[in-house]
């Protein structure tokens, strides 16, 4: 039995053995010889394998150590590398401020000439990139810019040549200034396409085509204004393009030459028709109400001078003639020569009132759209304020431009009612008093039929 443990114990220890040994050895040992057999194979296998890793180890240990030698050396190379550039660049430091200050001593006051130059030249490129004499002259910023650059370096000094070309660009834009002249030139419309115009410059201030169109600069381009101003403005530019000589009215606009403050305002601020929108509703319906006041008095002012021309007619006629208000009034007495005083007076006073509506209608309405129109106006005026303030709740009262809109167009149907109501009170007097005029010539008529019949019927 203990034969069979001590052979079962040999079998495991043969098994790691062949494990770690290889694959060669992974197999059962079929006796104790075999066993042995195996195990002095996999001592021979491990030594050879021993033997190989130190063989490699010594290897990379003296590729490691010839590789430190090698990092070593590169090292002590760089160091006297930088150590060798360190004084070249101290050589070249001191080389360097020597030459600057021979250089500063060989300007002597040149430089104090030349920062003159530099500011001079800077502002005059500052002047030149929005002067519209630019669109004329292009290129003068760049040759301007890159000489500011020359001067601001102390490796080249500029030539006469350059200097005299700052002094000749300065006394050209100054003369430029003064000068109206046309030229040719690549001009943008509102819709973005390009064409070539010929264009007339008034000096540095505007800029306009042959067809009177103002024209901005901005950036080198010019472009057409997306709105012009209304007014003479663009037929004066029209007239000053196709002049030849004297004295011609031009809109110029002297706060600048990209299109300026004032030529801005003039452009923004809204015409006829756009304050009559203003108004929204209740600017329209005065507009109505007036519109139909004008009507109306037009109307009765024909009427009643075709009334009071039959009326001058039968003023000359002695016979009645019922076509017209004073016929009408004398065919009563014509009727009735006979009735008595009082009677007659009454009847004349009757005639009298028959007529007179006829000749007021529309009076009264005359008057009350005048008394209305101005109330209209008022209610349009407290809603637009209304809407106004509440816009300035939302939004804040930062923006002032936005706020005084927002009044100015409030205060458009107070002027419209006012507009409306004025003309109505003189169109109102002047059909009253042609109405008032007929009626004063019935009453003196019919006043002076019944003193003749009185003083007939006293005689008789």
């Amino acid at each position: 039995m203990s034969v069979k443990i001590l052979k079962a114990a040999a079998l495991v220890m043969c098994s790691a053995l062949t494990l770690s040994a290889g694959s060669a050895f992974a197999q059962e040992a079929q006796s104790l010889d075999q066993l042995l057999g195996f195990v002095k194979k996999g001592q021979v296998t491990e030594a050879k394998e021993n033997r190989t890793r130190e063989a490699n180890f010594a290897k990379d240990k003296a590729n490691q150590a010839a590789s430190l030698k090698q990092a070593e050396a590169e090292r002590t190379r760089q160091e006297q590398l930088s150590a060798q550039l360190e004084k070249t660049f101290e050589e070249n430091d001191l080389l360097i401020a020597a030459k600057q200050k021979a250089l500063q001593e060989k300007l002597g006051t040149l430089t104090e000439l030349f920062g003159h130059l530099t500011s001079a030249s800077g502002d005059l490129a500052s002047n030149i990139e929005v002067s519209l004499a630019s669109a004329q002259y292009p290129g003068r910023e760049t040759f301007l810019k890159e000489f500011i650059a020359k001067m601001s370096g102390s490796d080249t000094l500029p030539s006469i040549e350059e200097i005299e070309r700052v002094w000749f660009e300065l006394l050209r834009e100054i003369r430029e200034t003064g000068v109206v002249t046309t030229f040719s030139a690549d001009v943008a419309s509102p819709a973005g396409e390009r064409a070539e115009r010929e264009v007339l410059r008034v000096g540095a201030f505007n800029i306009v085509d042959t067809d009177g169109n103002y024209l901005s600069f901005n950036n080198g381009n010019l472009s057409e204004l997306p709105r012009q101003p209304s007014g003479p403005y663009t037929g004066w530019a029209a007239d000053l393009a196709a002049a030849t000589g004297g004295m011609q009215s031009f809109g110029v606009d002297p706060t600048g030459p990209t299109g300026g403050s004032f030529l801005a305002a003039i452009i923004d601020t809204p015409n006829l028709e756009e304050r009559w929108h203003q108004g929204g509703y209740v600017g329209y319906a005065i507009t109505a109400v007036g519109i139909f006041a004008f009507i109306l008095a037009i109307y009765r002012m024909i009427v009643l001078t075709i009334v009071g021309g039959k009326v001058s007619s039968q003023l000359k006629n002695e016979k009645a003639n019922d076509n017209n208000p004073l016929g009408r009034v004398l065919k009563i007495h014509e009727d009735n020569p006979s009735m008595d005083t009082e009677t007659l007076e009454l009847k004349l006073s009757e005639g009298i009132m028959k007529e007179t509506p006829k000749l007021e209608s529309g009076l009264t309405l005359l008057k009350i759209i005048a008394a209305v129109a101005p109330l209209m106006g008022l209610l349009g005026t407290v809603t637009g304020m209304i809407i106004t303030f509440q816009a300035i709740t939302i939004f804040g009262a930062g923006d002032p431009k936005a706020m005084a809109g927002g009044i100015s167009g409030a205060l458009i149907t107070t002027v419209l009612g006012l507009l409306v109501a004025i003309p109505t009170v003189l169109l109102h007097t002047v059909v009253n008093g042609r109405a008032q005029r007929i009626i004063h010539i019935l009453d003196e008529q019919s006043t002076g039929m019944i003193a003749e019949h009185t003083e007939a019927n006293l005689r008789s």
